[in-house]
């Protein structure tokens, strides 16, 4: 790999399983990314309060990180999920019974070396935040789509992806607290209500 690769910045991830004590980790230079992998929705099967993402200067840091989690609670390793694919679940990633360890852990490695630890609900706020304007052309052109659907689209040929999409980011900022109202124009506010 080249030496550019394994610099910049990498998050080492917390992710618990919302209602159970399972929780996956792993690193990731795109958290948000990985997350859709696991799950597409994602912000409804972890628990956005207890999770938590590492901020490292590096790849090795991440993946260091991430080892010294696995080797030390490999004898409470547990099967990923039915709801999560198995090409991107990870077979030694995921644990039972250690979430108060793997937060030890994390807040240990932030302090000790300096490292950004955040929320996964905070992060995840401040990244659909920071989208705002981009949000809110999107949207109307999602809006554009779905009406063309409904009128020009014969019922058996419609797919309904603009529609399931915007559905899904406008779910994804509620479910981190943003208010819609600010990222979202009216129309997509209406046919949302609509719903």
């Amino acid at each position: 790999m080249p030496r550019s690769l394994s610099k910049g910045r990498t998050f080492v991830y917390m992710l618990p399983w919302r209602e159970q004590d399972l929780l996956k980790v792993g690193y990731s230079r795109q958290p948000l990314v990985r997350m859709r992998t696991l799950h597409r929705r994602f912000f409804d099967v972890f628990d956005l309060e207890r999770g938590l993402l590492l901020e490292t200067e590096r790849l090795a840091q991440a993946r260091q990180i991430e080892r010294d989690i696995i080797v030390r609670h490999a004898t409470q390793r547990s099967p990923a999920p039915l709801t999560v694919p198995d090409e991107a679940a990870g077979y030694s990633e995921w644990f039972r019974g250690i979430c108060p360890e793997v937060t030890a852990l994390l807040h240990d490695a932030a302090g000790r070396e300096g490292f950004a630890l955040h929320s996964l609900r905070d992060w995840l706020r401040q990244w659909f935040g920071s989208q705002g304007d981009g949000l809110y052309e999107w949207s109307l052109r999602m809006l554009e789509a779905i009406e063309y659907e409904a009128f020009n689209v014969p019922p058996e040929w419609q797919r309904g992806e603009a529609a399931r999409s915007l559905r899904y980011v406008m779910d994804a900022c509620e479910a981190v607290g943003l208010p819609l109202a600010d990222l979202f124009p009216d129309g997509a506010l209406a046919w949302r209500h609509g719903l």
